[in-house]
């Protein structure tokens, strides 16, 4: 019978010292491949076993180059996080300091963007490598609150001995994934971070509660921005007699005339003014407007798709790129979409939804899940995904890119389905 996991938070509260060892010892025995007196927390177990799968040195580790200021700059001011900074500084900043800790917020590639807080904690940092534009992806620093946080896709604190690389163990850290409210796309993550000394218990929920009033703000705008094109678009529709729509530069909605409203859709990469193909439109002429564009759906329907590429290839960075003549248009996707189009790859004759269901969660009675995520996937796919059953039109040519190890295939997938084929 397997050893229970240690309550981390808990003793640490206690006795940090004495949680710093016997962590050290449970890291120790697992890369030995013993079995530990004390079981690590499964979101740390899970973590390690994907940094032994990766050839991460425990002993040093891996460094990237960090970005140069203006790297790091350009990235700032493109960054969708920038808007909610001062929630992030207000929320945690003051705190932080006090307790000897920093804020670190760091973009969805694991770049370090912005650090503040702390001057002597800033230094310590240093001496780790968590600078401004250093590269805190898991697979490249192991275990740590930034790169774990943004691989589980939930908040993760990684105290001492839980970080993989050695040189870690001194440091402690929690953090929080920050998500686009709109479709749950990763955006960064935010984490306070400090000597092993200064944790406390209730900070994974502090940073989380933080990350979550971002979103909120994030959301609050995007309502607005949308409330303002919708002003926009009013009197312009209203002297138009045609299907159209009036969508922002991400493709939201704002109005509609004579045609079902869609949540969002698809616009290609390199959107300009004229004559374009669009995903589950057709032909369309697209003007622009204040804060958006116009789209105007023409009578004739397009040739239909002839190639769609499942990229599966990248870790954690899915998408599906759909040509169509001179056309085409892609969409990264998360990781359920990405599981469900994989399946649907490999079984190009179709999928019932019992199937689905029992290749994606081993149970074949939760087809209600299944079908709400394929209609989501239909508002930008369109007639390409099929269904009675589910299965890509007849018409288009399929192709996956996997990795070029089958075992890190959608690596954090739990799909029954998936974990087979890692496992071929």
């Amino acid at each position: 019978m397997a050893n229970p996991p240690m309550n981390v938070a808990q003793l640490a509260a206690a006795d940090p010292a004495q949680a710093a060892r016997l962590l050290s010892e449970v890291r120790e025995a697992t890369l030995a491949g013993r079995r530990a007196r004390i079981a690590p927390r499964p979101v740390i177990e899970q973590s390690w076993a994907r940094m032994l799968r990766g050839g991460v040195d425990p002993n040093h580790g891996f460094r990237l180059e960090p970005l140069s200021p203006d790297e790091v700059r350009g990235r700032r001011e493109g960054s969708p996080l920038a808007p909610v900074l001062p929630v992030l500084r207000e929320g945690l900043l003051s705190v932080a300091d006090v307790a000897h800790h920093i804020m670190v917020v760091a973009d969805a590639d694991g770049r370090v963007l912005w650090r503040e807080g702390s001057t002597s904690v800033l230094r310590k940092a240093d001496g780790l490598g968590f600078e401004l534009g250093a590269d805190w992806r898991e697979d490249v620093v192991g275990t740590n609150g930034v790169g774990t946080a943004a691989a589980v896709g939930r908040p993760v604190q990684v105290f001492a001995a839980e970080h993989f690389v050695r040189a870690h163990a001194s440091w402690t850290c929690a953090g929080a994934p920050i998500t686009d409210p709109r479709d749950g796309r990763l955006l960064g993550v935010v984490d306070v971070s400090g000597p092993l000394e200064t944790m406390h218990p209730a900070t994974l929920a502090w940073v989380d509660s933080v990350a979550k009033l971002a979103e909120a703000r994030l959301r609050e705008q995007h309502h607005g921005s949308l409330e303002r094109l919708r002003a926009v678009a009013a009197p312009v529709l209203a002297r138009l007699d045609e299907r159209a729509l009036v969508v922002d530069g991400n493709g939201w909605t704002a109005a509609v005339t004579g045609v079902p409203y869609t949540r969002r859709i698809t616009l290609p990469k390199s959107l300009a003014a004229g004559r374009r193909w669009m995903p589950g439109l057709g032909a369309c002429s697209v003007e622009p407007l204040a804060g958006g564009w116009l789209v105007r759906a023409a009578d004739e329907q397009p040739a239909a798709a002839t190639r769609m590429v499942l990229d599966l290839a990248r870790p954690y960075r899915w998408s599906m790129t759909v040509s169509a003549g001179a056309a085409s248009w892609s969409r990264e996707l998360s990781l359920r979409h990405a599981e469900l189009l994989y399946l649907l790859a490999v079984h190009r004759t179709g999928r019932s939804a019992a199937n689905l269901a029992e290749d994606v969660f081993g149970d074949p009675s939760r087809t209600v899940t299944v079908r709400a995520e394929l209609s989501r996937m239909r508002r930008y796919l369109g007639a390409l995904l099929c269904h009675r059953p589910y299965r890509f039109c007849e018409d288009a040519e399929v192709e996956v890119l996997l990795p070029e190890q089958i075992r890190d295939l959608l690596p954090h997938s739990t799909a029954p389905a998936v974990t087979a084929a890692r496992e071929r």
